[in-house]
């Protein structure tokens, strides 16, 4: 058989048991395609009880948006700035012994298997309720995904401009403050901003727990069945992910 037609078959069977695992997925979640069509009471009872908006929840909803952006700037911020040094060390291509690396890696892998949830859930029972239990969730998850990020960067980063470096006579802190760094740091605020609108959305979650914010509030008027509040609340969210994402475009194409 010639190489072409093992790389089809191998393409084949690939497909295959991707498909196979698919199905069998579908079978164990109870996925049933024909309950789409219920979609449309969905719809009805959106346009029933959401509509139209209580409007004068408006003020609450964006104050209370303020402390949901600023939890998960602070979280994300913070993670950033601890992830940082971490990543360095956690890279292999930096000039320490592989059990240092090996080990801050499990360390990093440790703090974002954990999701923000869970940290919550963790934290409140020992600092109590509050806006600063979800900014403590938020950083610890994003530590671990962003030291991940950025040591994948540093790893993957231009050898060109290191090894050009080090034949001037550079040690290895010249090769990451010269040419790693200024490689990098587009991509490090491009994930940053990318944590920046998840954190967003996951302080929301968070405030059903008591970090308080939007999420509270949305989860309050739930419970009362206050859907006209909520339709508002859900109006502010997706301007505030917006906002997140156009500033976040605009801080990039000033740092390419």
């Amino acid at each position: 058989m010639s190489y072409f037609w093992r790389k089809r078959v191998r393409r084949m069977v690939s497909f295959a048991v991707l498909f196979a695992l698919l199905v069998w997925s579908m079978f164990a979640t109870g996925v049933d395609l024909r309950q789409l069509l219920g979609l449309g009471s969905t719809w009805s009872f959106i346009a029933g009880q959401w509509f139209p908006p209580q409007w004068d929840v408006l003020q609450e909803a964006l104050k209370q948006s303020l402390l949901t952006l600023q939890i998960a700037f602070v979280g994300t911020t913070f993670g950033l700035l601890f992830a940082l040094p971490l990543s360095f060390v956690a890279a292999r291509n930096t000039p320490l012994p592989q059990a240092v690396h090996g080990l801050v890696r499990t360390f990093l892998s440790f703090l974002r298997s954990v999701p923000e949830i869970v940290w919550g859930l963790i934290l409140v029972p020992t600092i109590g309720l509050g806006p600063f239990g979800g900014v403590l969730a938020i950083m610890l998850h994003n530590i671990g995904v962003l030291g991940k990020l950025i040591a994948e960067m540093i790893e993957a980063s231009d050898k060109e401009p290191q090894q050009a470096i080090i034949a001037t006579g550079g040690n290895r802190l010249h090769v990451l403050g010269l040419a790693i760094l200024p490689d990098i740091i587009p991509h490090i605020f491009s994930q940053y901003f990318y944590r920046m609108e998840v954190a967003t959305r996951t302080s929301l979650v968070l405030g059903f727990i008591g970090a308080g914010g939007l999420g509270n509030m949305l989860f309050i008027d739930f419970k009362v069945f206050a859907y006209q509040a909520v339709a508002v609340e859900v109006l502010v969210i997706m301007l505030l992910v917006i906002l997140i994402d156009t500033v976040g475009s605009f801080v990039r194409r000033r740092m390419l």
